[in-house]
């Protein structure tokens, strides 16, 4: 019964006092209040759209439940999901797995953009890992129930969630009591997973100071590491440079703040403003997560730590070098290798909250992650195509230029100096903040091709469309490309990989996409 309610008062009243006519009718009246009132609570269907407890069990899940969870959730929603481990398991052999959203699993469609969250990176940092069971759950019993935004949104984006990283530093940092500030962070071999990627942010320094033009996709210009990547690493690296993501984020704990690239300083410095040549964009997705988040880019809200710097008073928001720097960061390697944006969300101070404020947590963050979603939509898509066949052209380079009026006299004249690629049948996608762009389609034995574009970024509306026809010119005219690759400076100290671990990874680069 409804005994906790207005409505159950009245009832327990009616049964003691009204028995007649008038009373059974009464009673009639509040059953039906009661029944209403349990339908807005079921998942799914309730006026907030949070999963209650009796489907969704806010806990901390260990790793077999985490597998189990996510296999109920691919079962009932059978049609638009997908569940499937990364290529390599954990040191301690646990798979990692993702589920996919789309309306067409396990495919990728024309134009649809890609988008990935990944959680637990930090082993004992385990909010995330909840949040996105959670969301997984949720965007599922959106899709049965028939809600337009979630069912708009599956079907124009294609979603893939990692809840756990590294579910071996999970495992230790639950055994010993999830207190301690360290211990679990790192994977089970004792190395911090977001220090262990290529230090693609070197190359691209090296290039700009030589005025290169190379500055995306950089693992092809990958000479020598210092290190074996981790398992867990080497099986997101693959991932990253295999699946055409538009945009990600990475989610971690002890503190509350998005974080947009660069992440490692150009100086070398341990704090400095590393502005990446898409800082206005980065921005603009920093803040679209702190602003939807009740406390994130609350001016009062304080530091996590006294005595450390508020983000609040800077909307939420910080350049990772800024904050500190890190080298070797997953954040950075996904915009340096691949087409994906990526930015690292520091979701709660407490790194391993209670069970009891998982529920809260929930609800402070659901519209954060549901709007950042819908971020894969913005500034342009396409299709690059040869003009005489008609077939898309996949690795075509497109380059952005903000023409953007600024008054009656002046435009903006600024190259965005991080270009992106064509993938598959000559898709593309350029996440771009609103305002007047020339769009510069380039590739090999073709002739280069430019639109104007202006972009609006309409709320939970796909990317304007410019397509390239490309005209292909005579192979005799086709300039002989040039190794740029060659003068990069190894540092003496560094150790060269394994033969076979270096051409796993200078693989990347030709299997991508």
């Amino acid at each position: 019964m409804c005994v906790h309610s207005s409505a159950g008062k009245l009832l327990q009243y009616t049964m003691k006092y009204c028995w007649g006519h008038v009373g059974v009718l009464l009673l009639l009246l509040v059953a039906s209040v009661c029944v209403q009132a349990a339908s807005v609570a079921k998942p799914g269907t309730s006026g907030n759209g949070t999963p209650s407890k009796s489907e969704f069990v806010f806990k901390h899940h260990n790793n077999e439940e985490l597998e189990q969870v996510l296999r109920e959730t691919a079962e009932k929603c059978k049609d638009v999901t997908r569940l499937y481990a990364l290529s390599e398991p954990s040191v301690r052999n646990v798979p990692l797995w993702v589920i996919e959203f789309s309306d067409n699993p396990g495919q990728h469609d024309l134009l649809e953009p890609e988008f990935k969250y990944v959680a637990n990176m930090h082993g004992n940092e385990v909010l995330g890992r909840e949040l996105l069971l959670a969301l997984a759950h949720y965007l599922c019993q959106g899709w049965k129930d028939g809600d337009e935004e979630i069912k708009k949104l599956i079907k124009s984006t294609r979603i893939h969630l990692l809840p756990s990283m590294n579910p071996d530093g999970w495992q230790l940092a639950t055994d010993t009591g999830g207190k301690d500030y360290l211990r679990g962070r790192a994977n089970n071999n004792s190395v911090d997973l977001n220090r262990d990627f290529p230090d693609l942010d070197r190359i691209m320094y090296s290039n700009e100071a030589r005025h290169t033009d190379f500055n995306n996709h950089l693992m092809a210009q990958l000479r020598r590491l210092d290190h074996q990547p981790q398992p867990e690493t080497l099986a997101v690296m693959k991932w990253i440079v295999n699946a055409p993501f538009v945009l990600s984020a990475n989610l971690h704990g002890g503190a509350l703040v998005a974080n947009y690239p660069y992440d490692s300083s150009r100086s070398g410095a341990a704090q400095e403003y590393a502005r990446s040549p898409d800082d206005e964009t980065f921005r603009h997705l920093a803040e679209v997560y702190a602003q939807h988040h009740p406390r994130m880019a609350d001016p009062q809200n304080p530091p996590c730590t006294p005595g450390e710097y508020p983000f609040g008073r800077d909307g939420g928001v910080t350049n990772g070098a800024a904050w500190y720097s890190v080298s070797g960061g997953m954040q950075d390697f996904n915009y340096l290798s691949s087409n994906d944006l990526e930015v690292t969300l520091e979701i709660g101070c407490n790194k391993y909250p209670p069970a009891s404020d998982l529920y809260q947590e929930w609800l402070d963050n659901k519209d954060a992650m549901l709007e950042y979603m819908w971020q894969t939509h913005l500034g342009v898509k396409g299709v690059v195509r040869d003009s005489l066949t008609g077939q898309g052209v996949p690795n075509v380079v497109v380059h952005a230029k903000n023409v953007t009026r600024v008054n009656d006299t002046h435009v903006r004249d600024d190259h965005i100096n991080h270009d992106v690629t064509s993938v598959h049948e000559g898709d593309y996608w350029r996440l771009l903040t609103p305002g007047t762009y020339e769009l510069t389609a380039e590739a090999e034995g073709y002739l280069p091709l430019t639109h104007t574009v202006t972009v609006t970024n309409t709320p939970h509306t796909e990317a304007i469309r410019r397509d390239f026809d490309l005209a292909p010119i005579p192979d005799a005219l086709v300039p002989q490309a040039q190794d740029v690759y060659e003068d990069y400076p190894i540092p003496q100290e560094e150790l060269p990989l394994e033969e076979e671990i270096l051409g796993r990874l200078r693989s990347f680069n030709r299997l991508r996409y």
